[in-house]
């Protein structure tokens, strides 16, 4: 890429803005903002986009922020990224009750067969919106050569690759090294999760617990050897388990080997890793080797192949 296809605003056109859109839901906006993408790029069908983003933000919500969405689509007959932005001073209902109603609606339309171009458009979106009163800055302005304007003198550019940090979940689920082995069970319950990062008291990571190292823990090891498993018919070992979770620690049956990855580094380093390692989870660590965040392969693949 040249300097100048790095920068957000080389995506941009006025003719693909609509500032103070009267459209009252997600669905109503995506409609027109596809018809404005479709009207003025000769080959694209309004009706297509809005099946393919639709169907994307049906598995993947797209409000990335409060009052910001980014609803979006791969489309095989693209050869270069579209982008559409719509803006709403009253708001726009996206079905997202946490965040609240959207101010800002970026549509990205990215060709089918770039993923890494994909992935780092809405890495770069996310970043910049994030500063404080930035969606609501772009909210006010009042019309399309405004807009054009904003972006012109920001510094919203697109990175020539992504990082590791830039697809990574932040918002993880941990337990600690002295809780017991029954809290660990009930987030397992809850969260939905199959593994979870182990920290001590100061924060420090210090290793990993998943459903794995329980079963391990509740089936003594000779029993994997055994092909008659009748005296087991009724999970006995189990049973005994849960009598004592709540004595039991987690740092009694964590493991304390794991994959972890540097946030810093090239995100393409996540597909080796997972390869090599056979794992459906990477722990992702900072400069000082605290938790940063947590890959899992069945998001980093949808992510990487359909998002």
């Amino acid at each position: 890429m040249t300097d100048n296809a790095t920068h957000f605003y080389s995506y941009l056109a006025e003719g693909n803005i609509i500032c103070r859109c009267k459209a009252r839901t997600g669905a109503e906006v995506v409609s027109e903002l596809a018809r404005l993408l479709a009207r003025n790029n000769a080959g694209l069908s309004a009706e297509s986009i809005v099946s393919e983003v639709l169907a994307r933000e049906a598995v993947f919500p797209t409000v990335i922020a409060p009052g910001l969405a980014v609803p979006h689509a791969r489309l095989a007959e693209l050869d270069k990224p579209l982008v559409a932005l719509a803006s709403s001073r009253d708001g726009i209902d996206f079905q997202a009750p946490e965040t609240g109603p959207v101010k800002v609606v970026l549509m990205l339309l990215t060709p089918g067969d770039d993923p890494g171009l994909h992935l780092q458009l809405l890495s770069a979106l996310a970043k910049d919106f994030s500063t404080p009163g930035e969606i609501d800055k772009v909210a006010n302005l009042p019309d399309a050569g405004a807009v054009m304007a904003h972006f012109n003198g920001s510094d919203l550019t697109i990175p020539d690759y992504l990082r590791v940090r830039d697809v990574m979940t932040r918002k993880v689920t941990t337990v600690l090294e002295q809780d017991t082995l029954q809290r660990a069970i009930e987030l397992f319950a809850v969260t939905g999760e199959s593994e979870m990062p182990v920290l001590d008291d100061d924060g420090d990571l210090r290793g990993v617990v998943s459903l794995l190292e329980l079963l391990k823990f509740s089936m003594p090891e000779h029993v994997l050897w055994l092909e008659d498993l009748t005296p087991m018919y009724r999970f006995q070992p189990f049973s005994e388990v849960l009598k004592g979770a709540n004595d039991t620690k987690v740092a009694d049956v964590m493991r304390t080997e794991f994959t972890s990855v540097s946030e810093s580094v090239p995100a393409v380093q996540i597909a080796k890793l997972f390869l090599v390692n056979q794992i459906g989870q990477l722990i992702v660590v900072d400069s000082a080797g605290r938790l940063a965040g947590i890959v899992q392969l069945r998001k980093f693949a949808a992510r990487l192949f359909w998002e």
